[in-house]
């Protein structure tokens, strides 16, 4: 393919020269003559492990060459890539501004430059922008009624997960490539554009393709911020926090893994919320601060606060709890969250019915009973025996179980607003009327 590669800065030539080594024909463009001038003279503007060969060869194959004339870029292109800077503002907001001048040079250029042979071009942001970006600032770039005689153009994002010091390598095994787009024809310009990475391509609306490079980048961030903090707090007993966290990531069923990493609602039980304080404890005892651990306290408690104010938000007043323990298919109430909402309802006066498949109240014990009976004392008088009796009358139902009884009974009812707190509740729920899920 013919690709046009907006920004040559890490990931823009890092990018040109991985296509380029692939077969496709690249040109590279940007208003920085110096960058220019070193990828046509066969190096790289960027130091990158790999890269200098990478541009060498593709340089001397005839693939690979740049230029400061977006014409001369754009001329038959099937594809440009916008690999542009997106920094933060002051305020911490993105600037978007090399964004939007790199698009109107694209559509300006049409003017003159030639269309690829088919009329059709595909416009896909690489850079890193904020959810939005594609519907409000790129796709109305290129509203029909814009461009010249003979040219059509559809938008995508694809995100690049490139690390400097890594990123040849990452370009060409990267953990999956990610395009959201509208349009069919550009989805198959990016399904042939990274087709030699033999990776099945994940197709998801704009909006997603967006979100997905912030979620990535705000985790690796976060654990980071966590391997420190562990650090800290265990280099005051005396332990090598080194071999703690290499322990720690040979577990692949819990730590280094899917579980845990789903929108859901808020975590409960007798352990994580024990042993968060007790690292807080530890802590402040030792003098030593821990914001990223002692945040995902107040972090919780907004979830369920967030739910509350929901539900009393809506306006109405009867009220269905399906499951009540703080995970599914267990009677273990100690600070289950689903228990604490119930007792918020009850305490603004909503008129509540809780059913759950698995708790009996009458075979709790110990710490479980006393629990239970500290947070809902009248509990027998919210509790149905059924999920049908549950959801007589129900106005909002707010659903933590998967259980097919529960769900059946659902299906049968009509109530205005249903929350999905499990987030797997299959699609014939989801597709019922008053449907929400509690983060999506």
């Amino acid at each position: 393919m013919r690709v046009a590669i907006f920004g040559l800065g890490y990931v823009g030539t890092v990018t040109a020269a991985g296509l380029a080594s692939r077969g496709h024909d690249v040109v590279g463009v940007d208003v920085d003559a110096g960058k220019v001038a070193a990828i046509n003279a066969g190096t790289s503007p960027v130091v990158e492990p790999g890269v200098d060969l990478l541009v060498t060869r593709a340089v001397e194959a005839g693939r690979l060459r740049a230029t400061t004339d977006v014409r001369q870029a754009l001329d038959r292109a099937e594809v440009s890539l916008v690999c542009v800077g997106t920094p933060s503002r002051p305020r911490g907001d993105t600037d978007l501004s090399f964004i939007t001048r790199a698009l109107s040079d694209l559509r300006e250029a049409m003017v003159e430059a030639s269309p690829p042979p088919s009329g059709f071009h595909s416009v896909v942001i690489r850079s890193t922008v904020p959810p939005g970006t594609g519907r409000s600032v790129v796709a109305p770039a290129f509203a029909p009624e814009l461009l010249p005689p003979g040219w059509s153009v559809g938008t995508a994002m694809c995100p690049e997960f490139l690390r400097e010091g890594c990123g040849v390598e990452d370009f060409f095994a990267p953990p999956f490539v990610v395009v959201g787009t509208d349009a069919a024809r550009t989805r198959e310009s990016c399904e042939r554009l990274f087709d030699f990475l033999d990776l099945d391509l994940h197709h998801v609306d704009v909006a997603t393709a967006e979100s997905l490079k912030y979620a990535c980048n705000a985790f690796h961030a976060v654990k980071v911020t966590f391997a420190n903090e562990m650090g800290r707090i265990f280099s005051q007993f005396g332990v090598d926090s080194r071999t703690v966290m290499e322990l720690f990531c040979e577990d692949h069923k819990l730590n280094i893994s899917p579980s845990y990493l789903r929108p859901g609602f808020a975590f409960g039980g007798s352990c994580l919320p024990k042993d968060v304080r007790a690292l807080q404890s530890m802590a402040r005892a030792s003098g030593v601060d821990l914001p990223l651990v002692s945040s995902t306290l107040t972090s919780n408690e907004l979830t369920v606060r967030s739910l509350v104010d929901r539900v009393l938000e809506s306006g109405h007043r009867r009220v269905a709890i399906l499951g009540l323990s703080f995970k599914m298919d267990t009677d273990d109430l100690r600070e289950s969250p689903n228990l604490e909402i119930a007792e918020r309802f009850v305490g603004k006066g909503l008129d509540v019915r809780i059913y759950d498949p698995v708790v009996n109240p009458a075979k709790l014990v110990g710490a479980n009973l006393r629990h239970f009976q500290t947070k809902l004392p009248h509990v027998n008088r919210l509790l149905a025996d059924s999920p049908d009796l549950a959801l007589e009358d129900a106005e909002v139902v707010v659903v933590a179980t998967s259980d097919p009884a529960c769900l059946a009974a659902l299906r049968r009812a009509h109530p205005l607003l249903v929350i999905d707190i499990n987030g797997r509740l299959g699609a014939d729920v989801e597709h019922i009327a008053g449907y929400e899920g509690v983060g999506w």
